[in-house]
């Protein structure tokens, strides 16, 4: 497997958030700082114009998105979707690549650039990314806003992912790299967000 070392390009990007919900997130290593950076990647995604896609997992039984994720979600200007699924991984439902195609058109798989935020590290974000990495896609996981039940669970999860050519990132970088430059007209809208106060 390749080793991603380009910066994101916010014509190639996509925040994909998998399974934030409701009694999975409530089990999650740290769950409040994986709510927090991921309203922070949403908004950081809208300042972009970087589209955004949202799962759930089963929601009849799981629940429904967390209230904040979902809130910051159904407001976003850039382009936006969600579906629900029965497959652990994303890539393993019909939606799932007609939809990508969507809301990055013209772009190739293999040029493809999937930031991710969700949980479960070791089960529906693995199933995810694995698929995505062998199609050619850059992933890049923040490292805060991807979680699970366990700690080590979510340890050796990212030691499988990095092992396939995953990025680990968080979602500073992720903006600095979506900006580029401090000339970039939402720079000073990052910067605050970024002061708005630390991260559980």
């Amino acid at each position: 497997m390749p080793v991603f070392t380009e910066l994101l390009d916010v014509r190639r990007s996509i925040l994909l958030v998998i399974d934030l919900q409701g009694k999975l997130i409530e089990m999650a290593y740290r769950s409040q700082l994986v709510v927090e950076s991921t309203v922070r990647l949403l908004h950081l995604a809208d300042m972009f114009a970087v589209p955004v896609l949202l799962t759930e997992q089963y929601p009849k039984g799981l629940g429904p998105t967390h209230p904040l994720v979902l809130e910051t979600f159904n407001a976003l200007e850039t382009p936006h979707r969600y579906f629900d699924k029965l497959e652990f991984g994303c890539c393993g439902d019909a939606q799932f690549e007609p939809v990508l195609a969507e809301l990055l058109p013209g772009v190739e798989p293999a040029r493809r650039q999937v930031v991710i935020a969700g949980i479960e590290t070791h089960v529906c974000v693995m199933q995810t990314v694995l698929p995505l990495l062998a199609a050619g896609s850059a992933v890049h996981l923040c490292w805060e806003a991807v979680s699970g039940r366990g700690e080590e669970y979510r340890k050796w999860a990212f030691k499988r992912m990095l092992q396939a050519g995953a990025v680990v990132t968080n979602h500073e970088s992720v903006g600095f790299e979506w900006a580029r430059t401090k000339e970039h007209p939402r720079f000073k809208d990052m910067s605050n967000l970024f002061k708005a106060g630390q991260l559980s």
